[in-house]
């Protein structure tokens, strides 16, 4: 039996006039930022009929696939961002991720999401002490600047002595960020879709899209099943399959492998960690270890929209687990899995008009979580501009 992806067919009238005539808004990507999107777009627009296309039975790219860490940035992460980008820029960034994860929550409710506000560690080995002092010396000052952001203080703190706690081996200084939690990625994709259908909102799944054309009075949309569909406005939001899509647009995929343990007894770890810049993050779920990252050992071979696991990030990610977050624990690996981010040079999200009719809103830089629900709702703003 041919697979549904392989077939290419013409649809009957019955199909058109039922399902895809007198189209309002084409959203292209199911995940936070379409969902959030067509939310938007149901409260702007009422009596719209907004349909949203996507490729795979469930989100396909990050949406359900990343860790779940409602997080704005580690020092050593935004300082990393400070040598490609105006700190200025960083910072603007920094707020509309924190105002992005505060819709995220008014939008769906915490127990919906199960949020949990265990804050956020970044980790430093002890041959990483000159790394430490340098972030060290900037949790003052950006103490400061966050002040009007998280309404915090003190967000970054230091807290040495919880490596012990945690179980952590060969960590010696920690920086707890107390602004950031975690949440069940599944959990508010799932809470999202339900909220979506209730608003009148037509979800189709395994539905694949080529091309996108402005025809001048509506925006043609040749799906991958061989038929096209017409709407008055498109919104893409494909994040990091963007450029498959629009490969004029600055974005490029960025592949961040995954893997989840087997139960841990008497397990410590409570909170979202960060390493190395935040290319490493560990969390803890359902009495499990979430782990993941590593793309900067080999960031050529990672640049790819494929998905798969690769022998040099594994075996990186298995020593970490093994040696620093459970050492001397014999905790198998479950599963493994991989998520395709859209990043570019600058991690500033692209909101775009591509022609009169067609807008894009993608490249969330590794941060959907955060500033996902915000894009979604600017991008929409932008085209019903």
């Amino acid at each position: 039996m041919p697979q549904l992806t392989s077939l290419r067919y013409q649809l009957s009238y019955w199909e058109h006039a039922s399902f895809f005539s007198d189209i309002d808004i084409i959203i292209i990507g199911a995940g936070i930022v379409g969902l959030s999107a067509a939310l938007r777009a149901r409260e702007k627009a009422p009596n719209a009929k907004i349909l949203i296309l996507e490729r795979g039975p469930l989100p396909v790219g990050a949406s359900t696939r990343n860790a779940g860490f409602a997080c704005f940035g580690s020092v050593s992460e935004l300082l990393d961002d400070m040598t490609e980008s105006p700190e200025d820029e960083v910072w603007a960034l920094v707020e509309r991720r924190w105002k992005g994860l505060q819709r995220l929550r008014a939008l769906l409710g915490d127990a919906a999401i199960r949020y949990e506000p265990l804050g956020g560690f970044e980790l430093f080995r002890a041959e990483e002490a000159e790394r430490y002092e340098t972030c060290a010396d900037q949790i003052t000052a950006f103490n400061q600047r966050l002040k009007s952001i998280t309404g915090l203080a003190e967000t970054y703190q230091r807290t040495h002595e919880a490596a012990a706690d945690f179980g952590l081996k060969g960590v010696r200084y920690l920086i707890k960020n107390q602004a950031e939690g975690q949440l069940h990625t599944g959990e508010m994709v799932r809470a999202l879709l339900e909220k979506a259908r209730a608003a009148d909102i037509f979800i189709y799944t395994g539905l694949g899209v080529e091309t996108v054309h402005d025809a001048g009075t509506k925006v043609e949309v040749e799906t991958t099943l061989g038929w096209s569909v017409s709407a008055r406005q498109v919104l893409v939001c494909t994040n990091g399959f963007a450029r498959q899509l629009l490969p004029d647009l600055k974005v490029r995929p960025a592949r961040n492998q995954v893997l989840i343990t087997e139960p841990v007894k008497a397990l410590k770890i409570r909170g979202a960690f960060h390493y190395d810049r935040g290319y490493f993050y560990f969390r803890n779920i359902d009495n499990r270890i979430l782990l993941g990252g590593g793309r900067n050992l080999d960031t050529e071979a990672e640049a790819t929209s494929e998905f798969g696991t690769t022998p040099l990030i594994r075996s990186a990610l298995v020593r970490l687990l093994r040696e620093v977050i459970l050492p001397g624990q014999d905790v198998g690996v479950a599963h493994w899995w991989s998520g395709i981010l859209g990043v570019g040079r600058r991690k500033r999200p692209v909101i775009r008009h591509l022609s009169d009719r067609v807008v894009a809103a993608v490249r969330l830089g590794g941060m959907g979580v955060a500033i996902g629900t915000l894009i979604g709702e600017e991008g929409i703003d932008e085209l019903l501009r």
